[in-house]
């Protein structure tokens, strides 16, 4: 969440949804309110229905704002304030970013050095691209690997350790070739953090904490979800249930720290903003990491692909839009932006900064609304670029709405085209048993009480109930409702009527891209000679 993470829910904000939806026209200029923080940000935490949120400004070197709003979890009255801990997820990747560029002032590393120089296991699926893969390319979403490829080897929270998550990337297929195209990761930052714990000889959480945490004077920031719930000062993670508001329960990711590790708040992210639009120098004046790795972090290393937003949005269009090492590069109103956004279950971040302005913004919620978080920073830049004000609240509300009344028509008619009277074609116990993926693993499908459940071996919470949809094809509905992961699942038989395959789909356009089940291809696993499955 991620999506992180992600990268898919801040580009829907950005960007606006896909499809059809009336154009929402822009309000005259008179009709918007004035710039006023708090009146804006309480007006988005009840637009947007999000419990709490944390803001962090610096202008000039200087913190404008490290303040909280709302409350820290939902029915509690405890406020979120300036050292309130949210989950920042994928906004985790500058850190590691920063840690190689650290790793290559001081002479250990290069950032075209091949990976298998530092990690000799090192393996993808083709053995050119394991040969030809540098630091680099581990950071900047050009690998072949498809968007959130592997993904489901870590979230929601899984057995796998981080080795054995980079052990299987050898298994993953390849969606595009080499180099040819964006499509953001995270498994490549896994074994980015990897090598930072390597040269290190400690875990990644610990070598960011003295390297970069401590210098920094960053005090609050954890590097794991368990030691931010051991604090008394943390967010509770929110999700939509039934389409209300809900806490849910934390989802610790600790084999993929290199990509989604960081907890933090508005004061700490400040002073991670402030360095790096300083190109690395710190208050007393030492570099952090040198100006020229500033420079690299921040440089287009792979295109990204400009969408024309919706009409009422148009303002939000870039000219450029690229990946660095650990940032989204592209333009607003004439200035460079480096920003990246993060989501994992129940929280999402946006961190944004304009160098040519020295001014940085940081939003961090205890909700998953990417509209709450774009709406907000496009009013914060607008009030500092001196540009005429747009009412982005209202504009992002109700692209939002327009959103999700596409989704529920489109839903609504995939469900009834469905040939509802047919039958799967084999008894229901038939598609019982254990089915394996080659870079997944295992997962089953077994009675239980009248009900066929589906369990993904090393994923817990990846357990729910099938029920027939269409011919061969169920949806499985999990029990962990705040996913918003409902997924077909489909099987193809052989002549004989045993069961070939079955693979996976996810239900709703909404879905983050993390569950990445279309990557899913499943063969039964029963004894040699059993013959037909049924």
């Amino acid at each position: 969440m991620q999506r992180t993470f992600a990268a898919a829910a801040l580009t829907l904000a950005v960007w606006g949804a896909a499809g059809g939806a009336p154009a929402v026209a822009a309000p005259a200029a008179a009709s918007v309110p004035a710039f006023n923080l708090d009146a804006d940000v309480n007006r988005a935490l009840t637009t947007f229905d999000v419990p709490g949120m944390a803001i962090a400004i610096v202008k000039d070197g200087k913190v404008v704002a490290a303040k909280g709003y709302g409350v820290r979890k939902l029915g509690e009255p405890a406020p979120v304030d300036g050292k309130t801990l949210f989950e920042i997820a994928s906004n985790s990747k500058a850190f590691t970013a920063a840690g190689l560029a650290m790793l290559v002032d001081e002479g250990k590393i290069a950032w075209d050095d091949p990976v298998t120089k530092h990690l000799p296991g090192f393996q993808m699926y083709d053995s050119y691209v394991t040969g030809e893969m540098t630091i680099r390319d581990l950071l900047v979403h050009r690998s072949g690997l498809g968007l959130g490829a592997g993904d489901l080897l870590w979230w929601p929270s899984t057995g796998f350790s981080t080795d054995e998550i980079i052990a299987r990337l050898r298994y993953i297929k390849p969606a595009t070739s080499f180099r040819s195209s964006y499509a953001y990761d995270n498994l490549l930052y896994i074994v980015a953090g990897k090598i930072i714990a390597d040269k290190a000889g400690k875990p990644w959480g610990e070598a960011i904490r003295e390297r970069i945490l401590a210098p920094l004077g960053m005090s609050g920031t954890k590097t794991s979800v368990a030691e931010m719930l051991a604090t008394s000062n943390h967010s509770a993670p929110h999700s939509r249930i039934n389409d209300r508001i809900a806490v849910v329960k934390p989802m610790p990711v600790p084999n993929a720290v290199g990509a989604v590790g960081i907890n933090t708040n508005a004061e700490d992210i400040a002073r991670w903003m402030t360095v790096l639009l300083n190109s690395g120098k710190m208050e007393n004046g030492q570099q952090l990491f040198s100006a020229r790795q500033a420079a690299e972090m921040w440089s287009e290393q792979t295109p990204m692909r400009i969408r024309e937003p919706k009409p009422a949005l148009a303002a939000t269009k870039p000219n450029f839009y690229a990946y660095g090492l650990g940032f989204q590069l592209r333009d607003y109103k004439g200035r460079k932006i480096a920003m990246h956004g993060g989501a994992l279950q129940g929280f999402y971040s946006t961190v944004l900064m304009v160098p040519e302005e020295k001014l940085g913004i940081a939003i961090l919620t205890n909700a998953e609304n990417s509209p709450a978080m774009a709406s907000l920073y496009y009013r914060i830049l607008d009030r500092y670029l001196k540009v005429p004000p747009s009412d982005w609240i209202k504009l992002y509300a109700d692209q939002q709405a327009a959103s999700q009344r596409e989704e529920q028509e489109r839903l609504g008619k995939e469900h009834t085209a469905r040939a509802a009277e047919s039958k799967p074609s084999l008894p229901l116990a038939s598609y019982d048993g254990e089915y394996e993926d080659a870079w997944y693993g295992k997962a089953s499908i077994r009675e239980e009480g009248g009900k066929r459940i589906m369990r993904f071996e090393r994923t817990p919470d990846l357990t729910g109930e099938l029920e027939h949809f269409q011919h061969d094809t169920f949806i499985v509905r999990w029990k962990e409702r705040n996913f918003n992961a409902d997924a077909y699942v489909t099987f193809a038989l052989n002549p004989d009527g045993s069961i070939e395959r079955m693979k996976m789909a996810p239900i709703s356009t909404e879905t983050d891209f993390s569950y990445d089940f279309r990557d899913l291809l499943f063969t039964p696993l029963r004894p040699a000679g059993a013959g037909a499955n049924r």
